[in-house]
């Protein structure tokens, strides 16, 4: 399994223009610190969105899935930080995710990721299943990408947080979620276009309305990388 973990959560916003440069040095010098501090993430990665506009995609890659019900992380959902409180309004239209890796295969951070998120049609939950697993054994090592990623979300037993509540407790989630990476654009827009196009994707069992969205790398950094920097900066 190529993502560091059996779990992940996987979350998209929009972030106006007004607030970006504020939300990206928080994300990268508070937020990041914060959860890669929780036991159990191993490593958080951001994008943007490719064509510059404000969609944001985040995800935290998970030792296991009760790392998302666990008690460090639910204290720091319920006692966000002053910087948090003043940023939470300002991620629109939340999609998260707390899921379950299905499928995982190649690297994850690359410049590029393709993000598709979707459900299976009734009664085609299997047959969906296994073509996207046979798409994460071969789509890897194809010309332009790295790694392919099969997510489906499960929600964990847990009450609303005080995030959630800042936000206006509207955040939605994706049934299943396809995070495709790779060093070359075009690569992703032709596998957006062919193999994971909403048409792709009803042919092999999808519901309609699979959402695509395609960002390039802003940050990544593991639990190890953050506490050694945090380390050499109080030396």
């Amino acid at each position: 399994m190529s993502l560091l973990g059996k779990a992940a959560l996987a979350m998209w916003w929009d972030m106006a223009p007004t607030a970006r440069s504020d939300f990206e040095d928080w994300h990268a010098h508070e937020h990041f610190p914060e959860r890669l501090s929780i036991p159990g993430f191993r490593r958080g990665t951001r994008w943007m969105d490719a064509r510059g506009g404000e969609p944001v995609f985040v995800m935290y890659e998970l030792e296991a899935y009760d790392v998302i019900a666990s008690a460090p992380y639910l204290a720091r959902l319920n006692a966000p930080t002053p910087w948090s409180t003043r940023l939470m309004p300002h991620h629109r239209n939340m999609v998260r995710s707390q899921c379950r890796v299905l499928e995982s295969a190649g690297g994850v951070v690359a410049a590029h990721a393709l993000t598709v998120r979707l459900s299976p049609a009734e009664g085609e939950a299997g047959r969906l299943r296994a073509a996207l697993k046979a798409l994460t054994g071969t789509l890897p090592t194809r010309r332009g990408l790295v790694g392919v990623h099969l997510l489906q979300h499960e929600a964990p037993p847990i009450a609303t947080t005080t995030e959630q509540k800042i936000r206006g407790n509207s955040d939605q989630v994706a049934d299943w979620v396809v995070v495709a990476c790779g060093y070359d654009r075009q690569a992703l827009e032709a596998l957006a276009a062919h193999e994971l196009s909403p048409g792709g994707l009803a042919a092999a069992g999808a519901q309609a309305g699979a959402i695509i969205g395609l960002y390039a790398l802003a940050y990544s950094a593991t639990a190890g990388e953050i506490s050694d920097s945090l380390g050499q900066g109080s030396a």
